[in-house]
């Protein structure tokens, strides 16, 4: 399979960008991932070696949306350099569950604006056609601003439908939006929860089932894969077909 794509990845050090790593090393069709990170990941740079796929970290300690959006650009323009193709970006940074202790203005200082940084820094480089952003199930702009803001919250909705229009008008041609609602294996979720919610698949929505952090990322990786004609949401039921898509072909 060729080898001619690149990603870079923002959030990677979390439970869904750990997954996000191991699905783009896994399919085959990544020469080259640039990860921006606060700290180095050894056991990603490991995994990468033994794939033979080229991860280079770019180290941003002080994550401020200006520094992000520079090394952004920089990341994306030197991947330029070694080699040809398509360049893609995935976003899964988020605060994760720590939102209810946060002020709504902390929170947007990352789940907005570092993530609309990202998405101007790609877009200013010139190579990237593509991000697929990992949002939240019931992400609304025009949402409360009062509560809590723990996750599920109208503050939360408020933050990350903020953070998907200010992404989605960052300039890039193509968004793919992917809002999944109770993470399965995320450091976040309380494995309690996780039963429970099991149980209750048959009777829940789909659009709020739960969905595995390799799900997530296997859905994600496909759209990378193969950028969609036209931005789009992912719930539930679109990114298992994704998933099934994806399976279908391996096989």
């Amino acid at each position: 399979m060729s080898t001619a794509l690149s990603a870079v990845v923002l959030g990677a050090s979390g439970s869904v960008g750990n997954a996000i790593i191991r699905e783009l090393l896994r399919s085959g069709a990544f020469g080259r991932i640039v990860t921006l990170t606060r700290a180095s990941q050894p056991d990603q740079l490991a995994a990468a070696q033994a794939a033979q796929v080229e991860l280079r970290e770019v180290i941003v300690p002080t994550m401020t949306a200006d520094r992000l959006q520079s090394a952004t650009v920089e990341a994306v323009r030197a991947i330029a350099v070694t080699g040809d193709g398509d360049v893609v970006g995935l976003s899964v940074l988020g605060v994760g569950a720590a939102t209810a202790k946060l002020t709504i203005d902390q929170h947007r200082a990352v789940d907005v604006q570092l993530n609309v940084a990202f998405a101007l820094g790609l877009a200013a480089s010139g190579r990237v056609r593509h991000l697929a952003l990992m949002s939240a199930v019931g992400a609304d702009a025009s949402a409360s601003t009062e509560g809590s803001g723990a996750a599920g919250s109208a503050r939360y909705n408020r933050v990350k439908g903020e953070a998907e229009a200010g992404v989605m008008a960052a300039g890039l041609p193509i968004v793919s939006i992917f809002r999944p609602s109770l993470i399965i294996g995320s450091q976040h979720t309380p494995w309690l929860l996780e039963k429970v919610m099991l149980m209750f698949t048959f009777v829940t929505p789909a659009k709020f089932r739960s969905i595995s952090v390799a799900q997530i990322a296997k859905a994600m990786v496909a759209t990378s894969r193969r950028t969609p004609t036209a931005s789009a949401i992912y719930h539930y039921t679109e990114m298992m077909a994704l998933n099934r898509n994806v399976s279908g072909s391996v096989a």
